[in-house]
């Protein structure tokens, strides 16, 4: 009887043993599935954002470094217009662009910086 029970021990442990490893499996899955997987479908998710908003006279940055505006769109093709020379403008594919500042965005920017400066000009007055 002695050796019945040490073999129902030996199982026992056992598959508490495979329990244990399949737990770690999965854990180590899960978490290579949140390093890796949902950050890069996160970024993916940003970028197709950006390239959705895209529209003539936004003001780019290309994956190179180069700045320029928006002046055309096609498809998956943008033409950018570079520097203040008007003759250089190149057609790009849209995953080129790193990053948009929107037209609409630098004229709002622009209003809240004037009306800063005249509360703060009132300001001044009232002293």
């Amino acid at each position: 009887m002695g050796m019945v029970l040490d073999g129902a021990a030996q199982q026992t442990t056992g598959g508490s043993g495979m329990i244990i490893l399949v737990i770690y499996i999965i854990f180590f899955v899960a978490m290579i599935y949140f390093l890796f997987v949902r950050p890069s479908k996160k970024q993916q998710a940003q970028q197709q954002e950006l390239m959705n908003k895209i529209k003539p006279g936004d003001s780019v940055m290309t994956t190179s470094g180069f700045y320029g505006t928006v002046i055309g769109m096609e498809d998956d093709t943008v033409i950018v217009e570079f520097g203040n020379n008007k003759n250089c403008r190149i057609p790009m594919h849209k995953k080129a662009i790193a990053d948009v500042e929107s037209a609409d965005a630098v004229y709002e920017e622009a209003e809240d910086k004037t009306e800063e400066s005249t509360e703060e000009t009132k300001a001044g007055k009232k002293k």
